[in-house]
């Protein structure tokens, strides 16, 4: 939760006056449990829109990088109530997505052009078989980890939020 790209993401959504929170998946860092392979990371997610909802937040955007976006996708894939679906990074080349036959609420996706872990061209192949019309990103020169591009990362999101 306290990686450049994550904080990148909630800064965008905070200075447009958005209430944000960031969390780490079981067993990351301080956090209790441990890795699931996947399963108990979307309870994870789940738990947390949860919290939100019963707190008085109910228009959620689920917004997450690399494996925080592979966690999302498989959420809103299967249905919830969301208001929008970010996702930064997808990492297309070292998770499969194939699992994820439909993908609504993806408004925006957003990847660097130098990405191997989230090549342009498979996150363009996936937003083809997933019959969606995102606001599609590739920042140039821009690496899976945001080297040098977190102000560009931070341009495109404000402007969508």
């Amino acid at each position: 939760m306290d990686n450049p790209v994550v904080m990148t993401i909630a800064d965008s959504f905070f200075e447009k006056g958005f209430t944000t929170m960031r969390f780490n998946f079981r067993g990351t860092c301080n956090s209790t449990g441990m890795f699931d392979n996947g399963n108990g990371e979307q309870d994870d997610i789940r738990a947390a829109m949860s919290w939100l909802m019963e707190n008085g937040y109910q228009k959620i955007c689920l917004a997450g990088y690399s494996f925080g976006a592979r966690m999302n996708a498989l959420v809103v894939s299967k249905g919830c109530e969301i208001e929008d679906h970010i996702m930064v990074s997808p990492p297309a080349a070292f998770m499969s997505f194939d699992d994820i036959k439909k993908m609504p609420s993806t408004g925006l996706i957003i990847t660097g052009a130098n990405d191997e872990i989230a090549p342009a061209d498979l996150v363009q192949g996936h937003i083809n078989r997933w019959q969606i019309n995102p606001r599609y990103e590739i920042i140039k020169a821009c690496d899976h980890f945001y080297s040098g591009c977190l102000d560009r990362l931070k341009t495109i999101l404000i402007d969508y939020v």
